[in-house]
């Protein structure tokens, strides 16, 4: 299957649970959007969502603490809510398991039925200053560190850059 021309994400924020469906690549710089997503959707009352990884052709460390800070989020709910993986092909199970994400969230590997009911709509992904994204991918990272302890060697020479980085503006 040819990658799209520009990665996104599709969502269907009407749906219980609510969908996501990864198109192309997910990285830093895409995650934003995301990120903005699920914070509005759980401002809204919204608790249960579900992420489909079937046509996500890669994706990078920001975007794994992304999901990360939301399955968090997630779980300091009354009653707690749920994040749950779909469709993750191999490389992806082997990314999430890395770094222990699947400690937080349901990863199902097998099939699943996605049906965007409400209709998809693709995330607009705002333009960030260059210290919102610095901030952006310091927080996805904290979030992995958050996520599993053993996280703190793998990203530390990344989170003293960019806390560096945040602190000098």
């Amino acid at each position: 299957m040819p990658e799209p021309a520009k990665p996104t994400f599709l969502v269907d924020a009407y749906a219980d649970p609510v969908l996501v469906r990864i198109e192309g690549r997910a990285s830093f710089a895409n995650s934003g959007s995301l990120k903005d997503f699920f914070t509005t959707m759980m401002k809204q009352g919204k608790q249960r969502f579900v992420v489909d990884f079937q046509r996500c052709t890669s994706m990078d460390s920001t975007f794994l603490g992304v999901l990360a800070g939301a399955a968090l989020e997630l779980r300091r709910l009354a009653p707690p809510g749920t994040l749950t993986l779909v469709r993750v092909g191999e490389r992806n199970l082997e990314l999430i398991r890395n770094l222990g994400l699947h400690r937080l969230a349901t990863v199902d590997a097998g099939d699943f039925e996605m049906s965007f009911s409400g209709g998809a709509q693709p995330l607009d992904n705002q333009a960030r200053t260059e210290i919102e994204s610095a901030r952006l991918v310091l927080e996805a990272h904290e979030n992995l560190v958050a996520t599993d302890a053993a996280n703190a060697a793998k990203f530390q020479d990344v989170l003293a850059f960019l806390r560096n980085r945040v602190e000098q503006r």
